[in-house]
């Protein structure tokens, strides 16, 4: 069977609540027999991996165990989006598996609450109160890329107004120097589900195409923000809207 969940959209006070069916599904029943990775990681460039396949089963986490060692044998770069979700375990269970697959990630992406729960690092800030300064980020940054060498170390910074309202920004650290991106006010959002996973795909094509870690993070920020404005889980634009919305243009007018 193919896991699916349910979405209850939520508006203005009344949060979006998700509910998982991924039991018994056809990737948390999987094993290494079903995967040749040496195979699939040949002439790749990059792998990205997400924390929710780990929470699903204990033999979806051995695979992504698999996956990353073919994929460092073969000289991929290896990304994570560590992903909790509270509904699928517990951040004890979380950090068992999460921090020693860390070894083999270069570029770390996540938010507060995800660096706190799957890593047991938690940044001086407040998010649902709207405290997204960038300098409570900077020592859980440093710490993060100490303990486990990663490359660059990626975080959203959303604030939550309401269901419908957010704040949206992000910060990078390549283990020199901080940047912080340009904040969107999102007013209304049409649908939030798929924003984290939008602004993963920009930045790992960000860091394959610009010069730079912050126009990366520019355009990673710009793409998400558009996927806020869009049903459905997939971010439905265009390189070109992207970096016209990177590049100043938030008029929203009709394009004819």
């Amino acid at each position: 069977r193919v896991g699916i969940y349910y979405l209850e959209t939520g508006a203005s006070m009344r949060p979006s609540k998700v509910i998982y069916d991924r039991a018994h599904s056809a990737i948390a029943e999987a094993d290494a027999t079903d995967f040749d990775f040496d195979a699939i990681m040949e002439g790749a460039d990059w792998f990205h991996w997400s924390g929710i396949t780990q929470a699903i089963s204990d033999k979806a986490a051995e695979l992504t165990r698999l996956a990353c060692e073919a994929a460092k044998r073969h000289g991929v770069t290896v990304s994570v989006d560590l992903n909790f979700r509270k509904k699928l375990w517990t951040k004890e269970k979380a950090q068992s598996i999460m921090k020693p697959l860390m070894q083999f990630v270069d570029v770390c992406i996540g938010n507060e609450e995800d660096a706190e729960l799957c890593l047991g690092f938690k940044p001086d800030a407040d998010v649902e109160a709207g405290h997204t300064d960038a300098e409570g980020y900077k020592g859980i940054f440093q710490q993060m890329m100490k303990e486990f060498g990663f490359k660059y170390v990626v975080s959203t910074l959303r604030e939550s107004f309401s269901a419908t309202h957010n704040g949206w920004k992000a910060m990078i650290y390549n283990g020199e120097e901080f940047y912080t991106s340009k904040r969107y006010d999102i007013d209304p959002i049409i649908d939030r589900v798929g924003g984290g996973d939008s602004f993963s795909g920009g930045i790992i094509h960000g860091l394959m195409t610009k010069p730079n870690q912050g126009a990366a993070l520019e355009f990673a920020v710009a793409a998400s923000a558009l996927k806020h404005t869009i049903n459905g889980d997939f971010n439905l634009v265009s390189v070109e809207e992207v970096e016209a919305l990177a590049g100043g243009d938030a008029s929203g007018r009709v394009q004819r």
